[in-house]
């Protein structure tokens, strides 16, 4: 069975994520077509919008698959990683901009690569089963696929606290952040997306969406705001440790990357990351750019994907030994040849 399906249907042209039992984690080959498919609709006045979902209940997408990101790593094969990721920010970027209604349907797990092709649409559905998160700080990495720019938009030090904790987001929260847009009950879907697929037209989904009780990300917004204002990372966990809500975001800033903390700490604060996805994702390569030669990438998916034993060893015993130097330096430009181009 193809990993993607990729098809028109009515007056939509559908995508439809297809590894249920990899929670649909995104192959570069996923990537590619996509990208194509989408180029090929814009101009196709057959296809009014574009629905995207996936198959499965467990996940719309948990991420980018990272398995073969790690084999061309231990090869030192950068070239390959390096590659993926300027292609999938390539698609990144034609999802923020595209000309037509992209719909999307978040159940489940998405995450990372799934972030980056769903929460970029024009239409972000969640659902009861929807938990969305940035958790790329845990395998080494930083919050990418243009997802710094959305950790910014509500606030940027409530980016930061979901960006280095990894914390996940129900569909309420994902609503107040700015990751989603409408909460329509799952057993609802099918019946919007027959309706899309006959009509062409979104706008009938404003009608359907249902409220949500207040997010806990609003109850404790103002905490957040103030405990995630310090400059640096070890005033952030002293005034972490003096609410019991969230006990749980700093077990997973604990274990996390000191090195991912500290870059993604000041690169969440760069004036240009805010101003729109494609400076967000420039910023965001140049980091992973350089993230299996000079980081803690390949430990972490060794640790979390390959031998699973959940016990990376970082590069940094602890946050306070982490050189502001040496994180700035993994965001520094990578030289005109080597820089993203979108």
């Amino acid at each position: 069975m193809a990993d993607i399906v990729i098809q028109k249907k009515g007056k939509v042209g559908q995508i439809t994520l297809s590894r249920p039992n990899a929670l649909n984690a995104l192959t570069y080959e996923m990537i590619t077509s996509m990208e194509k498919a989408l180029i090929e609709w814009v101009n196709d006045t057959s296809v009014h919008a574009v629905l995207v979902d996936a198959e499965g209940p467990r996940a719309f997408c948990a991420g980018g698959d990272i398995s073969e990101l790690y084999k061309q790593g231990k090869r030192k094969n950068y070239e390959f990683g390096q590659k993926f990721w300027a292609d999938e920010y390539r698609l990144n970027a034609l999802i923020d901009i595209y000309p037509k209604p992209y719909v999307v349907f978040m159940q489940g797990f998405t995450m990372g690569g799934g972030v980056g092709i769903s929460c970029h649409g024009s239409h972000r559905i969640v659902g009861e089963s929807s938990r969305i998160a940035m958790p790329e700080c845990g395998i080494g990495l930083v919050p990418d696929i243009g997802g710094s720019f959305l950790l910014t938009q509500r606030s940027t030090n409530l980016g930061i606290y979901l960006g280095i904790t990894g914390s996940q987001m129900d569909a309420s929260d994902a609503i107040f952040a700015g990751f989603a847009d409408h909460f329509i009950p799952e057993t609802k879907w099918n019946i919007v997306k027959h309706k899309l697929i006959q009509t062409g037209d979104p706008h009938f989904i404003e009608d359907i969406e249902e409220n949500l009780p207040q997010s806990d990300l609003s109850k404790n917004f103002d905490t957040i705001v103030e405990v995630f204002s310090e400059s640096d990372p070890m005033s952030i966990i002293n005034g972490m440790v003096q609410y019991p809500e969230l006990a749980s975001s700093l077990a997973r800033l604990r274990k996390a990357s000191p090195l991912s903390v500290l870059v993604t700490l000041y690169m969440l604060r760069m004036p240009e990351i805010s101003q729109s996805v494609k400076a967000a994702l420039k910023t965001e390569y140049r980091y992973t750019a350089r993230a299996q030669e000079f980081t803690d990438f390949q430990e972490g998916i060794r640790a979390m994907v390959v031998d699973k034993d959940r016990n990376p060893i970082w590069k940094h015993s602890s946050l306070e030994a982490v050189t502001e130097e040496e994180a700035l330096c993994l965001l520094k430009p990578l030289g005109s040849h080597l820089e993203l181009r979108l």
